[in-house]
């Protein structure tokens, strides 16, 4: 399989201005962090090199930010192949599906963003698709219609999901390598920032980028993000270097606290400690009392919350531990944390 260097060839012509403006790394080397998963890949991605064939499907779990969509595109861009992006909510019904597969060339990678929001029918129409490579598709109407089978070129079907629990077993089990991406650490962030800050043209000092890090919640996106806002303080300052102090600065005018917590995060804890003395309380209750959606709650807030450990998820409901008390300085009432 010949790999060609044009970036054209790897994503579909609605994507390319985008890939080229990004922050996203192009190269396994140049991706920073999830260091086994990436090794892996690396093998995987050779060793169907080798074969002229095409990689085995792949399925990435995780929250949101840490990379799912980026290994995506390495992952076409070392195969030589092209790159097509779709979501689950997107493919509504077969047909959808059918005319997307058609369009695969050999080889090719389908990334399906969201895959465990595909609808019933168009998932068990994918079956066949990732074990067989063809399709059902029917022609005609009433008593004339008839099914015809379409062959389809061997292709990689990489899956990303934030939910992995709502995906079905007999589409998880037609994935040749699940894997789940993990939060960062600082120190991984803070190397991603400098880099990040190289493409933008804007100086930063090793503690600079290590302040943005390691208020970044874990999350590559999260960080790039905030490089961007403290960015705009160092031009309106007519400075050339982001440092500490100006990071630190500009952090707290963006409401982001020295553990990465921003308004919302706040708002849960002080509904979850002062106003529910701790828990437990139900997801619905607190979603209600700081007015926002079950989803954003559970998907966006309570992941980051829970892997630093302030919050616990019980048969009961939320509760907050010791630290989300010590944090708001609040004292724990009776010992019950």
């Amino acid at each position: 399989m010949e790999r060609n260097e044009n970036l054209n060839a790897f994503v579909t012509e609605d994507d390319d201005d985008l890939l080229e403006r990004s922050l996203r790394p192009q190269k396994f080397e140049d991706f920073t962090g999830q260091d086994h998963l990436k090794e892996n890949m690396n093998v995987m991605v050779r060793s169907a090199l080798k074969r002229q064939d095409a990689l085995d499907h792949l399925l990435f779990s995780g929250p949101p930010g840490l990379g799912k969509t980026t290994l995506s595109h390495i992952v076409a861009r070392e195969m030589g192949v092209n790159l097509h992006v779709t979501s689950g909510p997107a493919i509504e019904k077969k047909g959808d599906l059918a005319g997307i597969l058609t369009a695969l060339e050999p080889g090719d990678v389908l990334f399906i963003d969201e895959i465990h929001r595909l609808s019933a029918v168009v998932e068990e129409n994918l079956y066949p698709a990732m074990e067989d490579n063809y399709i059902d598709i029917v022609i005609g109407e009433g008593p004339n219609s008839r099914s015809m089978k379409l062959t389809l070129p061997p292709f990689t079907l990489v899956g990303a999901t934030t939910r992995s629990g709502l995906l079905t077993a007999p589409l998880r089990d037609r994935f040749g390598f699940v894997a789940r991406l993990d939060y960062y650490d600082a120190d991984e962030l803070s190397i991603i920032v400098r880099r990040s800050a190289k493409i933008i043209n804007m100086g930063i000092t090793k503690k600079g980028s290590f302040e943005i890090a390691r208020r970044s919640r874990g999350t590559p996106r999260i960080a790039n993000r905030l490089l961007r806002r403290v960015r705009d303080w160092a031009i309106v300052d007519d400075l050339d270097e982001i440092t500490e102090e100006l990071a630190a600065y500009a952090m707290d005018k963006l409401d982001v606290d020295e553990h990465g917590f921003d308004y919302l995060d706040r708002l849960y804890l002080d509904a979850l400690v002062i106003k529910f003395s701790g828990g437990p309380v139900g997801l619905d209750t607190l979603a209600a009392s700081v007015g926002e959606e079950r989803d954003t709650i559970e998907e966006v807030v309570e992941p980051y919350l829970l892997q630093q450990g302030f919050i616990q998820r019980t048969p009961r409901g939320r509760l907050a531990t010791q630290n989300a008390f010590t944090h708001l300085g609040v004292p724990i009432q009776g010992g019950l944390i």
